[in-house]
């Protein structure tokens, strides 16, 4: 039986509050159970340097933990003077992710920036950054729209991600922090809405994992996101 006494397959509970923001042009509360991040988009009218010239925009993130997100307050990194490897490794796969659904071209010269702030820690917050900043980003897209800065198809699908892991001997998936501390294996599996993969990040903290493993960790992972892919298609309809 799994701590929280779910069923293997079994999803925390999952909200997207859309338009959670009033300043951003998209935003979104999502909650994975425990776990809360807000993901506010904002539209900006210059690209990155090296992009100018090119036709293409940009899409990017960026991620932080607010001090008492935790256990035990945490110093801001921008107190420390620098960010730490973990957040910009998890920056870098929400814009890697969100970027994969998105007509760059169609954007034009413009940079959209996802910032994806954890308010509430419980594992599984770049999963939730990603699912939730799916939703401020269609409707940046859609603010956009409105005003004739973009057309219909800059945003080519939903993208969305969850976690699985091997516990107690058995593939679950999305686990919360007690889950993830004990498990043997942790993935992590962002994909899009047709079902195709942006990213796999799997680690054994033990034993080696088999082929088996990760196939049934895939497959789990499907079924979780194509759940979380129809809630961004509730959210936004």
């Amino acid at each position: 039986m799994r701590p929280s006494k779910r069923a293997p397959d079994e999803l925390r509970p999952v909200s997207l509050e859309r338009g959670f923001s009033k300043h951003a042009e998209g935003s979104c509360l999502v909650r994975f159970g425990d776990t809360h991040v807000l993901c506010t988009a904002s539209v900006g009218e210059q690209t990155p340097g090296w992009l100018r010239g090119t036709g293409k925009g940009w899409v990017t993130a960026e991620y932080g933990m607010l001090p008492r997100s935790t256990n035990e307050r945490m110093r801001r990194e921008s107190a420390q003077g620098r960010q730490g490897g973990r957040t910009l490794e998890i920056q870098r796969l929400i814009g890697r992710s969100l970027r994969a659904v998105v007509d760059l071209k169609a954007i034009g010269e413009r940079q959209i920036t996802v910032d994806c702030d954890v308010i509430q820690a419980d594992g599984g917050t770049r999963t939730a950054s990603i699912t939730g900043g799916w939703v401020a980003l269609h409707d940046a897209l859609a603010w956009m729209r409105k005003r004739g800065m973009v057309g219909d198809g800059a945003l080519v699908d939903h993208v969305a991600a969850i976690s699985c892991g091997i516990h107690g001997g058995q593939a679950v998936l999305d686990l919360d922090y007690s889950e993830d501390s004990e498990a043997g294996t942790d993935a992590n599996f962002v994909m899009t809405g047709k079902g195709g993969l942006v990213e796999v990040q799997a680690t054994a903290e033990g034993a080696p994992f088999s082929d088996d493993d990760l196939q049934a960790l895939m497959a789990l992972a499907r079924r979780g996101i194509r759940r979380l892919v129809d809630l961004q298609a509730m959210a936004v309809g």
